[in-house]
């Protein structure tokens, strides 16, 4: 029962976060992607995980600052959407999966490149 109420938060707050952000004056700020966000078991805790394809890891840093800066208004526009009592503190970090899959297909690739070649060779 408490993972299906878990799921749900978790959901809603994926929901709402991009708009969240979206009404924020940084553009940067408006054009993150929200991947994924995890709550801890009570609820008093979520890790946002953010796409920004378009940004430099100095941009990054610079966003991810912003989102300091701009938590306790996040906060409150997600207490207004959802009603609830409380909300949870978030940590915005961005996600790598992407650029890990890319980086194992291209691995995947140059192997069967190699392979073929050296089955040619035979």
């Amino acid at each position: 029962m408490r993972d299906i109420k878990l799921a749900r938060a978790q959901s809603l707050l994926k929901e709402i976060l991009p708009s969240a952000l979206a009404n924020l004056n940084d553009m940067r700020l408006n054009a993150l992607n929200v991947v994924d966000v995890k709550c801890s078991r009570g609820k008093y805790f979520a890790e946002v995980f953010l796409n920004a394809p378009f940004a430099t890891k100095q941009e990054k840093l610079e966003i991810l600052s912003q989102l300091k800066k701009a938590h306790g208004i996040i906060k409150e526009y997600c207490l207004e959407e959802t009603g609830w009592f409380r909300c949870p503190d978030f940590k915005f970090s961005f996600d790598t999966t992407l650029e890990q899959e890319n980086r194992l297909d291209k691995i995947f690739d140059t192997i069967q490149k190699e392979r073929e070649s050296k089955q040619k060779e035979y």
